[in-house]
């Protein structure tokens, strides 16, 4: 299994903040954003490479980041893949980037973890990986107890096992509060259909919107983040979330 870190975006509702500095390049709670993403993977078993997909703008911050993160971390094997972009305008969206990493790399022979590069949590990922293994196609789920907060983010209903039976991106009328998060465990056989559906001209930016594609032909496990999830879309959110993740790290 391998993992792919998704770094490629702009950033520009927190300008001037991500204007000469990637998103999950920022330090919060004391460290680098991705630096908790990548803390997250420890323990994580028969994990081979660690790809980090980003911009032609950026590129270069992550390989210095990866070097010396692996400097101190000897047992991770990274990857800085360029995916050309240099602006907002010409991006080639999370899905686009997740397919050009797999097609450019020839990852489609093993499964993959997918993580937004942004994407704070507070526990260990083992767990994740543990549930999905076996799976096709495995989501994160977060309670985000919250029906106005919801609307923000993709809405899910699943079945006794698990299984997604409704999902929704951004609804005017949640019918929960359950969210999908940029957290994904994918087989080969998954990977292989994202070329179907960039093909058929769907979405190539919102990562959920695949999983909204997919579980109507596929069958798609979740499991439940606990400990604390930390969206960070603006100012304040990343304010708050140096806060408490610096109160967790004390």
């Amino acid at each position: 299994m391998n993992a792919l870190i998704l770094a490629a975006g702009y950033a520009t509702r927190l300008y001037p903040l991500t204007l000469n500095k990637a998103k999950p390049l920022l330090v919060v709670g004391g460290k680098p954003i991705i630096e908790w993403v990548v803390d997250n993977l420890q323990g994580v078993p028969d994990l081979e490479t660690i790809y980090v997909v980003t911009n032609d703008k950026f590129a270069a911050d992550f390989q210095a980041w990866s070097e010396r993160y692996q400097n101190r971390h000897p047992q991770f094997k990274f990857k800085i893949v360029n995916d050309g972009s240099k602006s907002d305008d010409d991006k080639l969206g999370a899905i686009g980037d997740i397919n050009f990493v797999v097609t450019r790399e020839n990852l489609g022979r093993s499964s993959l973890l997918i993580v937004a590069g942004d994407n704070l949590f507070t526990e260990s990922l083992e767990g994740f990986v543990a549930c999905a293994k076996g799976s096709e196609a495995t989501v994160g789920v977060y309670d985000v107890g919250d029906r106005e907060a919801i609307k923000k983010y993709g809405n899910v209903l699943i079945d006794g096992d698990g299984i997604i039976t409704h999902l929704e991106e951004k609804p005017q009328k949640p019918r929960g509060t359950l969210a999908a998060i940029a957290l994904y465990y994918y087989s080969p056989a998954v990977l292989s259909l994202l070329t179907t559906y960039l093909a058929a001209g769907n979405n190539r930016d919102q990562p959920g919107r695949f999983v909204q594609w997919l579980y109507t032909r596929k069958p798609v496990k979740t499991f439940q983040i606990k400990g604390k999830w930390l969206d960070i879309g603006s100012k304040e959110t990343l304010e708050n979330a140096d806060q408490i993740l610096r109160k967790i790290k004390a």
